[in-house]
């Protein structure tokens, strides 16, 4: 029987950053992980080889749309799935081995397996039991089910997120439920491979909680892109014939219902905790109505040495939360301080433009009595924006009426996912809008739209 510091259970982003840090701290510890590699839903079937086919179907929609007005011409660049799909896998195993480079190095044991909790101390792995003196869950979560919608991964017609990344084929058709990142990330992969998109969500708006302005730019642009949106739709089920699906609807106005026949849908309603074997129940941890871990403001749970992290507990379900997380609960089992600052975490949708956001939105300022103004700048008056073809979008920069202390961003449009992190230092440290319209920005860059959006919280904008 061994014995350790710290049993991480569950290897994904959370996991084995907590792993790490611990480990680094000096010490001893083990992460149990059941897959054949390392890395967790993220790196496998995840956050990882969706970027992989997002970015490889980005060069094919440049090549088609874009290239001849550059003056690159030649040839149709045509598909390969198979290749792709080999360039996804290669992406995903350089980064799994990549995590068991880094475990090796901080002499960091992978208990291979299933794991379940004991008690207090005891992980059990197969028929071994090992000892620790704490043990932080970091199960992460799955795909949620939908009533009267059956996923069949491996018959390719009904599928969840990990089945849409390993189509046999490019669907002519696809219907996606649900317009939330998953769904319409994966729906623009397909939409620029040559399917015909359908996206149906219940809710009268895409991608819910996020920015009233954004919403409706992203869904005009995808809308342009060839995705078809059918909103304020509760989907009745879904019947699998002759390798095709008939997916039935009714629209909450009218109650009226409808069919949409397809090669394939896609269920993207969301994830749920995965803590399933765990025993949790047996030992006493506290769960909450919804199935997540019940932790306190140090990610503790009600038994002594036991904590949780990631999606398995309440929050957003995001790779860095996780992280973030991971890290801040290995300082505090090594008896530092470990901290994360929930208002300053941002989101990232990765459709070509990119959405990113961080804080507050309009709308959740103003519910929360918070007198805000904001500044708004145009990709359309930015010099790089337009030289790469996506002058589309805006900067929406929120800051407090009375301080001006930054209290979130809302962007659209290029380079969006990596701009977005200027903001959230700036937030980390308090900043002002004039912090930001007074930092000298370099040009041409995507990140002037920034300063531009901070400079139009004050006098004015200068390109617009």
């Amino acid at each position: 029987m061994s014995t350790y510091d710290l049993i991480v259970i569950g290897a994904g982003p959370g996991g084995y950053v907590c792993a790490i840090r611990a480990a680094q701290l000096g010490l001893k510890v083990a992460c149990v992980e059941g897959r054949e590699t390392l890395g967790g839903t993220c790196l496998n079937v995840g956050c990882i080889p969706s970027k992989a086919l997002l970015h490889a179907s980005h060069m094919l929609h440049e090549a088609h749309e874009n290239f001849e007005r550059m003056g690159l011409t030649g040839g149709k660049v045509k598909t390969d799935w198979t290749k792709m799909q080999g360039y996804k896998a290669e992406t995903v195993s350089g980064n799994t081995k990549g995590i068991e480079f880094l475990f090796k190095k901080n002499k960091i044991d992978w208990l291979k397996g299933w794991a379940s909790i004991e008690g207090p101390g005891k992980v059990k792995i197969g028929d071994t039991l090992h000892e620790t003196k704490n043990i932080v869950i970091a199960t992460g979560s799955v795909p949620s089910a939908l009533k009267g919608v059956e996923v069949d991964n491996d018959a390719g017609v009904v599928v969840d997120s990990t089945g849409a990344l390993s189509l046999p084929k490019i669907p002519k058709s696809m219907v996606v439920i649900g317009a939330g990142v998953i769904g319409l990330e994966l729906g623009s992969v397909y939409a620029r491979l040559g399917a015909q998109v359908t996206v149906v969500e219940y809710l009268d708006v895409i991608t819910p909680g996020m920015d009233g302005e954004v919403q409706k730019q992203l869904q005009k642009t995808l809308t342009r892109q060839g995705l078809k949106f059918v909103l304020g739709a509760a989907v009745k089920g879904a019947e699998v014939a002759k390798g095709k699906a008939k997916l039935t609807y009714a629209l909450k106005k009218d109650d009226s219902e409808h069919v949409l026949e397809t090669d394939c849908v896609l269920v993207a309603t969301g994830r749920r905790p995965q803590v399933e074997g765990l025993r949790l129940d047996k030992i006493g941890v506290g769960m909450t109505d919804r199935g997540f871990v019940k932790i306190d403001g140090h990610w503790a749970t009600n038994v002594p040495g036991i904590y949780a992290i990631g999606d398995c507990v309440p929050g957003p379900m995001l790779a860095h939360k996780a992280e973030d997380e991971g890290m801040a609960v290995a300082e505090i089992i090594a008896g530092k301080h470990g901290h994360v600052n929930y208002d300053v975490i941002p989101g990232v949708i990765y459709t070509t433009p990119e959405v990113a956001n961080v804080g507050l939105t309009e709308e959740a300022a103003k519910e929360n009595g918070r007198k805000v103004k904001i500044g708004k700048f145009p990709f359309m008056g930015n010099a790089r924006a337009k030289a790469m073809m996506q002058p589309d979008g805006f900067v929406k920069l929120i800051a407090d009426a009375e301080t001006d202390r930054i209290l979130g961003c809302h962007i659209i449009g290029p380079n969006a996912g990596e701009m977005i992190h200027e903001v959230c230092v700036a937030m980390e440290f308090g900043a002002s809008a004039e912090d930001l319209a007074l930092t000298c920005h370099a040009h041409p860059t995507t990140s002037e739209a920034v300063r531009e959006a901070a400079l139009a919280c004050g006098d004015g904008a200068i390109h617009v």
